[in-house]
C-alpha cells in the first residue's frame, strides 16, 4: 500500500505548530530556526558584555544617597514605602513619583539592604533594555541591524553611567521600550489591546520620572495613526481607549495621594502646595524646558550640568563623549532609510519603525538640547534606544543600498556617514587624549578603523568583491564604537557621581569629583528605628563619612538630586557640619522620640539616614526651599514627644519660615554646647 504524502496545506500547518516546552528552552540559546547560526550567540555575547558592564564591581558603587535614603526607610515603613518618604517616619517625599523606589525596595526587602540588592534590578533593566530593543529591530530588519543596535545601546557611555547607578532613569527606559514594543505590536495588527497595554507602559514610567515620560509620545500617536493596520475610524477609537488607559495608569497614584488629607501624609517634596499636581507641572514639568516653576523660580542651572542649552549642546565638551557618538550616521541613516522606504505602503513596518526610532530620537534631543532648566547628563540615557536603533537599522538599510542601489544615488551615502562619525569620534577622543592610554588607542583605533572602512567600502564597490565589502562594514562597527567603549570601560572601572553619574574622563561639567555621593549602603549596621516594619539590614554606621562628617548643608545644596536651585533654608541648618560623633550623642539622646534629629536639607537627612538607620526629617526638601516645616507643625512634634533635637544656622539667612524656626528655636530651645548649631527642645519648652 503506498503512503501518501501530507498535502502541502497540512505540511504548513505542521511546521507552524508551537514547539514544546523543550524546544522553547532550545531556542533561547539557539534562535529561531531561520535565524543565521551566529545570530544567538552574538546576542548572548553582548548580553553578557552588558551585564559585566553595568554590575562589574558592584559593591564599589555608591550610588545617588538621596534615593538610597528612601529605599531603606522604605523597608522600615510600608507608607514610606508607598508615599516615596525620604524617612521611615513620613514627614516628606522624595521629589519623584515612587515607582523607581518601589523596584528597588522590593529587593531591598526580598534580599536585605545593601549595594548590590540595590542595584540588582538596575542592572537587569538596563540589560532588559538591550533585550528588547534587540528583539524589536530583529523584528522588522533582521539579526544583523539587531545586534549592532543592541551593542551600541550596551556601550552608549552615559547608559552605562546611569545602570550603575540609584536614580530611577534605568526603570524609565526600560518601560519607555516596553511600551514602544507594544505600540510596534498594535500598528502591525491593528489590534486593540497591545495599544492599551502601551499606555500603561508609558503610565509607569511617568510613575518613575513624570513628564520626561511622555516626551516620545507625540511620535507614538502619529505612528499608530499613520501606519496602524486599521480603517481610520478603528485608528482613532483605539487612540482614544489607548489614552484613557494611559491617563488613567500615569494618574492613580498622584490621584490616590492628593486625596488623602495632608495630615495624614508626607508633605509632596518639591511642590510649592504639598500636591503632586503642582509637582507635575511645575518643578518636573514646565520647569524642566523653560528654567522656570513655581516651586523653584527662574534658574538657570542647565549650563552647570550639561552646558549651555542649544542645538549645539549633545556636542559640546560636556555632553558629546556620554551620547553623541552615533548621533551623525543616525542622522544620515534616518534620512537615508525614510527616502529607501519612502514609496512603501501606509502600513509598511519597517517604515513605521523607522518613523518611531527617527521621532523618538529627535523629540528627545530637541527636549534636551533646549531645556533651560535644571539639566543633568544622565537624562539623555532616555535618547539611547532611538540612536542605537537607527544605527543599526539605518546601517544595514544603507549598506544595502551601497550594494545594490546606483552609485550616482547611493554609492556616497554609507562612506559619508561613515566618514562623518569617525572623524566626530576622533574629535571628541582628541578633546581628552591627556587623559589616559585608553582614550589614545581608542583615537588610533577609530582613526584607523574608519579609513579602512571607507577605502574598503569604495574599493569593494569599483572592483565587485563583496567580501572586501563586507569587511569594511566590519571595520566600520569597530571604528563608530571604540570611543564608547573606552568610555564604557571606564565608567564600569571607576567610581562616579551618585547624584549626578557621567562615563569617561572629567571634562569640567556636571558637577562631579564625589559631592552629593553620599555613603554606600552595606547592609551590617545595627537595628534602625525600633516598632516599624522592617526587612533586610539597615546601612552602616561605619560608611565614609564617619571619618569627618556625614555631610556638609554648604557644599551639597549646590550639587543636585533632580532640582538644584542652588539656594540653602541657612535659618534652619545651612553651613551647619552633621558629624559622626553629633549622631552618636542624638541616637544615645533620642528617648523614644520618632525622629533622630531635623535638618534643613534632604542631602544632610539621607546621610544621617543611612549612617545612624533611624528616621531624620528634612525641613526644606533638596534644596531646602520647600514650606515642609512650619512653626506651628515644628511645635506640634515637640510637643507630642516625636522630635527632640533640631540643628539650625548662626547665619539667619533663608526663607521667612526658616527664619521664624531658627530664631523660635534659639529662644526657646537647649544649645548642645558640644555641637555648634544643635538644639534640644522638650514638650516644657513649647508655649
Amino acid at each position: 500500500m503506498t503512503t501518501l504524502a501530507p498535502p502541502p496545506v497540512q505540511e504548513a500547518r505542521h511546521r507552524a505548530e508551537p514547539p514544546t516546552p523543550a524546544g522553547r528552552v532550545r531556542r533561547l540559546f539557539t534562535g529561531a530556526p531561520e535565524d543565521p547560526r551566529w545570530a544567538r550567540p552574538a546576542l548572548w555575547a553582548v548580553l553578557v558584555l552588558a551585564t559585566a558592564l553595568y554590575a562589574w564591581n558592584m559593591s564599589s558603587v555608591t550610588g545617588n544617597t538621596f534615593y538610597n535614603a528612601a529605599v531603606y526607610s522604605g523597608t522600615k515603613s510600608w507608607k514610606a514605602f508607598f508615599f516615596g518618604a525620604l524617612d521611615s517616619g513620613s514627614f516628606i517625599t522624595v521629589d519623584k513619583p515612587p515607582f523607581a523606589l518601589w523596584v528597588m525596595g522590593l529587593s531591598a526587602r526580598v534580599f536585605g539592604y545593601g549595594t548590590w540588592q540595590l542595584l540588582l534590578p538596575m542592572v537587569a533593566l538596563g540589560t532588559g533594555s538591550v533585550a528588547l530593543l534587540y528583539r524589536m529591530v530583529k523584528r522588522d530588519f533582521g539579526a544583523v541591524a539587531a545586534t549592532i543596535a543592541a551593542l551600541a545601546l550596551t556601550l552608549t557611555p552615559i547608559t552605562v553611567a546611569i545602570n550603575r547607578d540609584t536614580n530611577p532613569d534605568p526603570v524609565l527606559v526600560f518601560l519607555m521600550l516596553l511600551g514602544a514594543a507594544a505600540l510596534m505590536k498594535a500598528v502591525r495588527t491593528g489590534r486593540l489591546m497591545p495599544l492599551v497595554w502601551s499606555g500603561v507602559a508609558i503610565g509607569f514610567a511617568f510613575n518613575t520620572k513624570m513628564m520626561q515620560a511622555y516626551v516620545v509620545l507625540p511620535a507614538f500617536f502619529l505612528v499608530y495613526l499613520w501606519a496602524a493596520n486599521a480603517s481610520l475610524g478603528r485608528r482613532i477609537r483605539n487612540l482614544a481607549v489607548g489614552t484613557v488607559a494611559l491617563v488613567a495608569s500615569s494618574a492613580w497614584w498622584m490621584v490616590v495621594v492628593d486625596l488623602i488629607p495632608a495630615s495624614s501624609r508626607p508633605y509632596i517634596g518639591g511642590s510649592t502646595d504639598n500636591t503632586v499636581w503642582d509637582l507635575v507641572i511645575g518643578y518636573n514639568g514646565f520647569g524642566r524646558i523653560f528654567g522656570a516653576s513655581s516651586s523653584v523660580g527662574s534658574q538657570g542651572n542647565g549650563a552647570s550640568f550639561g552646558g549651555e542649552a542649544g542645538l549645539y549642546r549633545m556636542f559640546n565638551s560636556i555632553m558629546g563623549g556620554q551620547i553623541s557618538w552615533l548621533i551623525p550616521f543616525a542622522l544620515i541613516a534616518l534620512v537615508g532609510g525614510l527616502v529607501l522606504r519612502g514609496r512603501a505602503p501606509r502600513t509598511d513596518a519597517k517604515r513605521a519603525a523607522l518613523l518611531l526610532w527617527g521621532g523618538w530620537f529627535v523629540l528627545h534631543y530637541l527636549t534636551f538640547a533646549l531645556a533651560e532648566g535644571t539639566f543633568h547628563p544622565y537624562y539623555v540615557t532616555a535618547m539611547a534606544p532611538g540612536v542605537a536603533a537607527l544605527a543599526g537599522i539605518g546601517g544595514v538599510l544603507l549598506y544595502r543600498a551601497f550594494v545594490e542601489g546606483s552609485a550616482a544615488k547611493w554609492g556616497w551615502v554609507l562612506p559619508g556617514a561613515i566618514a562623518a562619525s569617525t572623524v566626530w569620534a576622533v574629535v571628541l577622543l582628541q578633546r581628552v587624549s591627556g587623559s589616559g592610554t585608553l582614550y589614545t588607542v581608542a583615537e588610533v583605533v577609530a582613526g584607523v578603523a574608519g579609513a579602512v572602512a571607507v577605502i574598503g567600502l569604495l574599493l569593494g564597490r569599483f572592483t565587485k568583491r563583496q567580501r572586501l565589502t563586507g569587511l569594511a562594514a566590519l571595520a566600520a562597527v569597530v571604528a563608530l564604537l571604540a570611543g564608547p567603549a573606552a568610555y564604557s570601560a571606564s565608567a564600569a572601572t571607576s567610581s562616579t557621581n551618585g547624584t549626578n553619574p557621567t562615563a569617561g574622563p572629567s571634562t569640567g561639567g556636571g558637577m562631579g569629583g564625589g559631592m552629593g555621593g553620599g555613603q554606600r549602603p552595606s547592609g551590617n549596621a545595627p537595628s534602625g528605628t525600633s516598632g516599624q516594619e522592617s526587612t533586610g539590614q539597615p546601612p552602616t554606621g561605619t560608611g565614609s563619612t564617619s571619618s569627618d562628617s556625614t555631610s556638609t548643608e554648604s557644599s551639597t545644596a549646590d550639587s543636585d538630586s533632580e532640582s538644584g536651585t542652588g539656594r540653602t533654608a541657612g535659618g534652619m541648618g545651612g553651613g551647619t557640619q552633621v558629624s559622626s560623633e553629633m549622631i552618636t550623642y542624638l541616637k544615645k539622646n533620642q528617648d523614644g522620640a520618632t525622629w533622630l534629629v531635623a535638618v534643613a536639607t534632604d542631602q544632610t537627612a539621607s546621610s544621617i539616614i543611612l549612617e545612624s538607620g533611624e528616621p531624620v526629617i528634612s525641613m526644606g526638601g533638596w534644596s531646602g526651599s520647600d514650606d515642609a516645616m512650619t512653626l506651628a507643625k515644628l511645635k506640634s512634634l515637640v510637643k507630642a514627644g516625636k522630635l527632640h533635637y533640631i540643628v539650625v544656622s548662626d547665619s539667619g539667612q533663608g526663607s521667612s519660615t526658616s527664619s521664624e524656626i531658627s530664631t523660635w528655636v534659639k529662644k526657646n530651645g537647649t544649645a548642645v554646647s558640644d555641637y555648634s548649631g544643635l538644639y534640644r527642645l522638650d514638650a516644657t519648652d513649647v508655649s
